[in-house]
């Protein structure tokens, strides 16, 4: 036994009622035991009205706590139970070094979530030595009491996109808070079902569908229909980046079907593909010399650069004829991806225009998609789609924890 039972005491923070009776350490087992009661003759609230109350019976309880250097911790305690016939019941009363009904201390449980922000959590349980059905039970207690507390009632610019918790497999859709730039929602799947989810989580934070003026997603189909039947103010800006890939890869398609007949073209994709701007010496004089040539690619890549120019105009007026114009050169550039882009644009025209006067994108939303996929790469994947989800609200929707400070 310890002799200076008062230093560990005063570590833990433990005051009446409470009092620290012992603390035992085995070098074999390599483990701390802290072992604490009551002071007799004591009264406790009942955790529910609060009355206080005398003690009707005792239950051994075990705490993992913080490692005592490199050996594991843990706290025992004979937790007393009233009796309170107020509530008509016999209830454990609270400690304040735990949660109720978690096996874990609450410095236990913030030196977890701080770890799971950065680490996967079958790293964390081979660390501390603890199941990891365990720590994701815990870390989702604490992300979903979180979001219990967040008001949505000022949202107004959503972004929606999706992501996998395995390339191609199990895909969840994710909405973002564009002007707060954080997670609002996420749900396994990618059809209109998810913006109706959406809304009625919207209406669960205080927030209103009505209330939500801006949308900024791909063409997807299901989103265009969810959004439309869920969310009735919401006008839809399609994301600048997805229609700028549609016309990118038809500039693809163009040069792959001509390098058949021009080994010129062969490992030129990315001179075609790339911003001017961030071309090399090199590339850019490899580029005016492939261009001075009479190449459909050549044509195919300045009908790209001109419907790039669409995005910088600022008059909803002026783009719209411009986007016209542009129109109809790529539908009669006779070739036929450049046509096809034009036509899916067409087919999108209203939402592509609304770029304008809203200019929001998914730019926010691909930031935190990096986020995601870094935590994927770390756990190799998940095959728990509740656990990708609870990672997304941790690592990627601002949370605030209800934990001690010592962990911020």
């Amino acid at each position: 036994m310890f002799s200076n039972a008062k230093l560990f005491a005063q570590a833990l923070g433990i005051e009446k009622p409470w009092k620290l009776d012992e603390v035992k350490f085995d070098p074999k087992e390599g483990q701390l035991d802290i072992y604490i009661s009551h002071v007799e003759g004591s009264l406790f609230p009942c955790p529910d009205c609060q009355q206080e109350l005398t003690i009707f019976d005792r239950k051994e309880r075990t705490w993992r706590h913080l490692n005592f250097f490199q050996h594991k911790a843990y706290i025992h305690c004979q937790v007393p139970r009233v009796m309170c016939g107020k509530c008509e019941s016999i209830k454990q009363v609270k400690v304040p070094w735990a949660r109720s009904g978690s096996g874990f201390t609450l410095l236990f449980e913030a030196f977890i979530m701080e770890l799971a922000v950065h680490m996967p959590v079958r790293s964390i349980s081979e660390l501390v030595g603890e199941h990891d059905t365990r720590l994701w039970r815990m870390i989702r207690h604490y992300v979903d009491e979180a979001r219990a507390k967040e008001d949505y009632s000022s949202v107004e610019q959503v972004g929606i996109d999706e992501t996998s918790s395995k390339r191609g497999h199990n895909y969840v859709s994710v909405f973002v808070d564009l002007e707060r730039s954080k997670v609002l929602f996420a749900t396994e799947g990618k059809d209109a079902s998810t913006v109706k989810e959406f809304a009625q989580d919207l209406k669960e934070h205080k927030g209103e569908p009505e209330n939500i003026k801006d949308i900024s997603s791909d063409m997807s189909p299901a989103y265009i229909k969810g959004v439309t039947e869920s969310l009735p103010n919401a006008r839809i800006t399609f994301d600048k980046f997805h229609v700028m890939k549609i016309v990118n890869e038809a500039v693809d398609q163009v040069r792959r079907m001509e390098q058949k007949d021009n080994g010129s073209l062969k490992s030129t994709r990315y001179l075609w593909l790339k911003n001017p701007r961030n071309l090399t010496d090199n590339q850019r004089e490899n580029l005016i010399s492939l261009s001075s040539m009479n190449l459909k690619t050549a044509r195919a890549y300045n009908i790209k650069l001109a419907f790039q120019e669409f995005w910088e105009i600022k008059s909803e007026e002026i783009a719209e004829q411009y986007l016209k114009r542009w129109y109809f050169w790529a539908t009669h550039s006779k070739l036929e991806p450049i046509r096809s882009a034009a036509y899916t644009i067409k087919d999108h025209w209203e939402g592509v225009l609304n770029y304008i006067s809203t200019k929001i994108n998914n730019g926010v939303l691909e930031a935190i998609n990096g986020l995601i996929q870094s935590a994927k790469r770390k756990a190799r994947g998940y095959r728990n789609i509740e656990n990708l989800i609870t990672i997304i609200y941790l690592t990627c929707s601002k949370l605030r924890f209800d934990l001690p400070v010592a962990f911020g």
